[in-house]
Order: structure tokens, then sequence, then C-alpha cells
């Protein structure tokens, strides 16, 4: 019998900095349980080795495998899409629903969702989350920003989108590059309604 998991997340690692970002929420919802469905742009893919020398591999069962390796995830939780792939359940509203979370998530990417210009799998998921008024998570890492950028940025929340930018706070003393990275994870798992244990929510105890 195949191992049941807790509902998907779909999870896009688009050109911006701060590929750490993406690959830790993956990690986490493995963790978490979820089951997780990943998609890489060509841009990510360059980022990704650049930041952290990981070359993760293009094809999606390969990806898929490398990813679970990574994080540990069983046989099976972690699915992965082509850019193209315009039968993958997330290319639809009628497909299984899912949250969907953009980390990193570059000014390109953001331009192409807040236009509706669904040119790859990337933009059309979260097309269909936003049509869907499904969670849709966008985690831009880009500084400083253009009124380009706010107005793609403010017309997104207007549509129920939630503006997460990768600007981890330092209240919580952080040792580590680590702990900078676990703290805009766990903004992420909030939003999603996850529970997690990667940093304690204000007011309680460490």
């Amino acid at each position: 019998m195949a191992e049941a998991f807790s509902p998907p997340v779909t999870v896009a690692l688009t050109g911006a900095s701060g590929a750490q970002y993406g690959l830790r929420l993956i990690e986490a919802l493995v963790a978490a349980g979820h089951e997780v469905w990943v998609m890489v742009s060509k841009a990510a893919h360059l980022v990704i080795a650049t930041e952290t020398g990981a070359e993760l591999p293009a094809r999606p069962a390969r990806l898929a495998e490398a990813l679970a390796e990574r994080s540990g995830a069983a046989p099976g939780q972690i699915r992965c899409f082509a850019r193209e792939d315009w039968m993958a359940p997330v290319a639809s509203g009628s497909g299984a629903p899912s949250a969907m979370v953009i980390c990193p998530c570059s000014t390109g990417t953001l331009s192409a969702v807040a236009t509706g210009a669904s040119n790859n799998l990337i933009e059309r998921a979260a097309d269909v989350a936003l049509k869907e008024r499904r969670r849709l998570i966008l985690v831009p890492r880009e500084t400083p920003l253009s009124a380009i950028h706010l107005e793609h940025m403010l017309t997104l929340s207007r549509l129920g989108a939630v503006i997460l930018p990768a600007a981890p706070g330092f209240y919580h003393q952080p040792a580590s590059i680590d702990d900078l990275v676990d703290f805009i994870v766990a903004r992420i798992l909030n939003q999603l309604g996850i529970e997690h244990r990667l940093m304690p929510r204000w007011g309680e105890a460490p």
C-alpha cells in the first residue's frame, strides 16, 4: 500500500538569489509529512549550482530522486514537473487542489504572474492558484525595488496572493546562515498553517 501523505504543496524555484530558501522549504514540508510538487526553472538550476554547489538534474524523474535523497523524503513523496508539462495537475483548476509557494520568486516571474502570462508551467500553476482562490505565496528576493516591482506586488496582493519578501529578522539572534534561512521558511509554513519547530513564535519560550 502506498504511503499516505498530507495534502500536496507546490514549490516552485525560480531564478532569483536565495535558492537555499526553496530547498529548505522542501525539506521542511517533507518533514511535516506533506507530498511536495516541485518545479524548477532553467535559471533556478544555475542559481542553485552557484549558491549551493549542488547541480540538480533537469529531468523531472531524476530531479525528484535527487531532492528525495537530499530531504529524506519517502518514495513518491516528491513529484517534479517539467517546465512545459501541461498535463501536470497544477496546470488546471480541475487538478488536485494545492497551495503554491514560489520561493525564491524572481521579478520576471512576479511580472508574469501579475499579468497572467502563463508562458510556462510555473506561471500557469500560479495563474490557476489565483483563479481558484487557492493559497499563493511569493517570496521575492530583490533590492532595491522599482515602481514596476512594487506595482506588481500590489496587484498580486489585491488578488489574494501573499507577498513574503526574503527579509529575515534578527531579533531571534541568529547564530548562522541556516538560522536566517529558517526564519523565512518558518514564516512560509505559518502562512500555510503547517506546524513546525524551526523557531519559536513571538512570545513563546525558545
